[in-house]
């Protein structure tokens, strides 16, 4: 944050844009939206955010990141994609409406773009009305039961866990063959779990991107857990590395 104002603060561009995820992809963590929004209003910037990972999923209403602060700007631009949580595809923007008058007269892709099918568009305000009714609060309960099942009773003796509060929760292993290795391993119990690796995340950081998903259960989570136990062991004693 220090350097993030530090490069505002020297910038001499007429306008300035802070550009930020909500949910960083591979960590989990959150964007310390309202420090940056304090930036933005010290420093007369803009702040882009891209909601991906944080839409449908966040706040009560599941209406993302701004509704989990509780905040409100004419400084914020936000993307919130749709082929997430909403489980349709594309995305949208909110913004004040200079800047949507703009984007429609110059963004290049979307104005060379298909318009969204209706059955796309059909479906979409479906998922909407599902993410805001009693049953979409009733997915986030059960996301939020994952995590903190995750959080409480996942214990490595070496591997890292990252203090995540979202459905995101990778687990550091370091090495790529390592994670390659269990990757492999885990595939082959029935778990779909990439390992990611350099440049996607820096050097040494190898890492299980593990996501839950409203449809697991604390079963499968159990299971799971105990999978990554047995993996971690065989890594140690030299099987995988």
């Amino acid at each position: 944050m220090n350097h993030l104002e530090e490069l505002i603060r020297a910038s001499k561009s007429k306008v300035k844009i802070i550009v930020t995820d909500a949910v960083f992809s591979m960590d989990g963590d959150i964007a310390n939206i309202p420090h940056l929004i304090n930036l933005c209003e010290a420093y007369d910037a803009y702040l882009y955010i891209d909601d991906a990972h944080g839409f449908g999923v966040l706040g009560e209403l599941g209406h993302g990141i701004l509704e989990q602060f509780d905040i409100r700007s004419e400084r914020i631009i936000y993307i919130g994609t749709l082929g997430k949580a909403a489980g349709v595809s594309g995305a949208f923007v909110c913004a004040q409406a200079p800047f949507i008058d703009w984007l429609i007269q110059k963004g290049r892709p979307y104005i060379y773009s298909t318009a969204t099918p209706p059955a796309i568009a059909h479906a979409l305000l479906k998922s909407l009305a599902i993410i805001e009714s009693e049953e979409g609060k009733t997915r986030r309960r059960q996301l939020n039961q994952l995590i903190t099942h995750w959080q409480n009773e996942m214990h490595f003796s070496d591997w890292e866990k990252v203090a995540s509060c979202t459905p995101i929760q990778p687990v550091i292993l370091g090495s790529n063959a390592n994670a390659l290795a269990a990757a492999k391993l885990l595939n082959e119990m029935g778990y779909w779990i990439p390992a990611i690796r350099p440049p996607t995340v820096p050097a040494g950081s190898a890492r299980l991107r593990i996501t839950f998903s409203a449809n697991h259960s604390i079963e499968e989570l159990k299971n799971l857990i105990q999978a990554l136990q047995k993996i971690e062991q065989q890594v140690q004693v030299g099987k995988l590395a």
